[in-house]
């Protein structure tokens, strides 16, 4: 299947015909004590290539772990090729082994090894790819149908050209996209700082402070109240899950783990179960209901039923907290307790993720927090809501600005090495990839939005 523009047609040749597929594996009589870092498909990105690797010993090594790669080498998924696993092999590396599940393209001489990554890298071939695998829950391309599919080949001379004008300008918006990341990883280190300082020592930075000896509280205002969450809270774990009532005569929807995010709920294709009438009204939510993760990796994780449909339960999974006198106590203000707290691994063993796994309700309602008046508790919330509001906004543009570079990126590989821009003078010729000339104006609107704030 080809989904190479016309502007290379001329040029498209057979994979096959550019490299050796698969051209080393290491032999059942290695060397037990062998030491390797292995190559998985989960250590693989289209964007960053080659991530962190896992040390083993031959003995001990996963099956899969038999091709050997070079300086040189281009390795691609050939299972679940939607994950788009490619990467390039920079320096020789003796003890790097791939998976089995890699296709590891090694050139053929005349054909420039970047030039080769990149255009495994562009779109075209990728879809190509994609297209060409077959099956549904785990789909896959064998080496031979990989190795007809066409990629475009002009000459060495223009290869290392292509190579060299993508290494540079792709560093370039690299680059640039780590400042962002680095800026949005301030806002959320911000945003942090903001929610804990709040609802640990308040807004009036006069008030007189007391020690808890609670570590992550610290000082806190003198008038506020230290005390155990289950004196000012009720904490009920949901209805465990019964495979034998998932049908019945009262069937209702109910939330699972993964329905509960940070401040948001998820009501689309909730499963159903079969609830009595003592269920229904022992774990049926009511608007203002908080539910908090009761263990794994997201412990903690927390948000507030608003009421989205009108009759909605919740699983085991699930601690649903609710004040036992709601003029005293706001869940709204708690749930910002429950992100300090939580970003901060209170409710992490050891402060290792993997020491705990259920956080009981007997336990979390002896968890000591300070609980401010009422009207302090509403204050402290509109306060939080405004400013979270205000980083998240500018979260959401610099990820946009995100977003548009790594698009851009894509659009620049796929548009050189298919020949849509001279990259001798980085011009166009004819019609380039519609993404490109996008989002380049995009960006230049974006930039001259930029220097006029400066300016303002």
């Amino acid at each position: 299947m080809n989904f190479w523009p016309s502007t290379c047609q001329q040029y498209l040749v057979p994979l096959k015909y550019t490299c050796r597929m698969n051209p080393e594996v290491l032999a059942e009589s290695t060397d037990p004590d062998f030491e390797m870092e292995y190559i998985d498909i989960g250590n693989v990105s289209l964007e960053h290539g080659i991530g962190q690797l896992q040390a083993f010993r031959f003995y001990g090594a996963p099956s899969r772990a038999r091709k050997i790669v070079r300086k040189g080498d281009t390795l691609i998924s050939t299972v679940r090729t939607y994950l788009k696993a490619i990467a390039y092999i920079e320096e020789d590396h003796t003890n790097w082994i791939a998976s089995t599940g890699f296709a590891i393209l090694r050139p053929d001489v005349g054909i420039d090894p970047r030039f080769l990554y990149r255009v495994a890298q562009a779109s075209p071939f990728v879809e190509a790819v994609v297209a060409s695998s077959t099956g549904v829950s785990y789909p896959a391309i064998n080496p031979s149908t990989l190795g007809s599919i066409e990629i475009p080949l002009p000459d060495l001379v223009t290869q290392k050209a292509i190579a060299d004008f993508l290494d540079r300008e792709t560093a370039r918006i690299d680059q640039l996209i780590e400042k962002k990341e680095r800026q949005v990883s301030l806002l959320k280190e911000k945003e942090t700082a903001l929610v804990t300082a709040a609802v640990t020592k308040g807004l009036n930075r006069k008030a007189g402070m007391t020690e808890t000896n609670v570590g992550w509280l610290g000082s806190v205002p003198s008038h506020w109240t230290v005390c155990t969450l289950g004196l000012r809270y009720s904490i009920k774990l949901g209805k465990m899950l019964d495979q034998a009532r998932q049908t019945g005569q009262h069937l209702r929807p109910y939330l699972r783990v993964y329905d509960v995010q940070w401040g948001t709920i998820n009501v689309n294709d909730l499963p159903q179960m079969d609830f009595t009438p003592g269920d229904r009204a022992r774990f049926r939510l009511l608007p203002g209901d908080l539910l908090v993760n009761e263990g794994g990796s997201y412990v903690g994780r927390s948000a507030i039923w608003e009421g989205q449909i009108e009759e909605c339960y919740y699983q085991k999974a699930l601690h649903r907290l609710r004040p036992h006198d709601a003029t005293r106590d706001s869940s709204r203000f708690f749930i910002h307790v429950m992100s300090a707290a939580t970003r901060l691994g209170v409710f992490i063993a050891g402060g290792n993720q993997t020491t705990i796994d259920h956080l009981t309700a007997e336990a979390f309602g002896k968890y000591l927090f300070a609980f401010p008046p009422i009207d302090e508790q509403l204050a402290i919330t509109a306060h939080l809501d405004d400013r979270q509001n205000e980083i998240r906004k500018a979260t959401l543009s610099i990820e946009q600005s995100i977003s548009r570079l790594r698009e851009f990126r894509s659009a620049l590989i796929t548009s050189a090495v298919t020949g849509q821009i001279d990259v001798t003078t980085w011009s166009k010729r004819g019609t380039t990839d519609r993404r490109l000339d996008a989002i380049e104006a995009d960006m230049a609107r974006a930039a001259q939005s930029e220097r006029q704030q400066v300016r303002a």
